[in-house]
């Protein structure tokens, strides 16, 4: 089932309603409250883009593995723009980028029961339709922008919800070993090396090699030592940014 609503504070706020069931969508043409990673708000031109809500039930992954969910929703993503024609990468944790810009912002938030999860809302917003951009945000892009088309957005949302069904649907059914490996496949970065800033403020040089099932991030530091970082231990540095 799909709300469709004109406006919504968070569409992730709206999704806790306990009526919504496991695939159940909130999608807002506006958000006032929107809120993105690291503490970070998320803003969009009402109607020109998708911001959503899914509500999804996997009782059957336990709390540690809570990870291997982010990756299958950033995956569908990922193959929902590549049947658009659009070539793009996860950023680690969640965002998807197209070259050097964002184009999707994700905030999943769990809640669990024992040592499972029990509900997970995964918040996306996809710019779509949007073409001009507050020169404050620091590289956001658009699918618009990137082809030179105008979207349905419904038809985008349906599309990426058949996507996730598939994504998650080989995560149910235990493939999280092939799940992984696509999700390395995809990473932006991965295999390059690039500046990376520490929590504490140091810059160092880096290249991904990957990420575990719990989240960390895998990088190989100029020193040959192979180190994992939690969300909050470790910023990418990119131009323009």
């Amino acid at each position: 089932m799909i709300r469709h609503i004109a406006t919504a504070g968070s569409t992730n706020d709206e999704a806790r309603d306990p009526q919504l069931a496991h695939g159940d969508v909130v999608w807002a043409d506006e958000q006032t409250a929107g809120r993105g990673q690291r503490g970070h708000a998320w803003s969009s031109t009402p109607g020109e883009n998708l911001t959503f809500s899914v509500v999804l039930r996997p009782t059957f992954l336990p709390a540690g593995e809570q990870f291997l969910l982010s990756e299958a929703v950033t995956l569908a993503l990922v193959r929902t723009f590549g049947d658009y024609g659009i070539d793009t990468r996860i950023k680690w944790t969640n965002d998807i980028y197209a070259g050097d810009r964002k184009l999707v912002g994700i905030l999943i938030e769990h809640h669990y029961a024992g040592a499972t999860l029990d509900r997970t809302v995964a918040g996306i917003g996809i710019n779509v339709n949007q073409r001009t951009f507050d020169p404050s945000l620091p590289n956001p892009v658009s699918m618009a922008q990137l082809t030179g088309r105008t979207y349905d957005r419904r038809e985008v949302l349906e599309a990426y919800l058949a996507r996730l069904n598939e994504e998650y649907g080989r995560l149910e059914a235990g493939d999280a070993p092939r799940l992984q490996a696509d999700y390395r496949a995809r990473m932006y970065r991965l295999g390059e090396r690039h500046p990376y800033r520490l929590a504490d403020g140091t810059a160092v040089e880096a290249a991904i090699e990957g990420v575990r099932p719990s989240g960390e991030l895998l990088l190989r530091h100029d020193d040959g030592t192979l180190r994992a970082y939690l969300f909050r231990e470790v910023e990418f540095v990119i131009a323009g940014r």
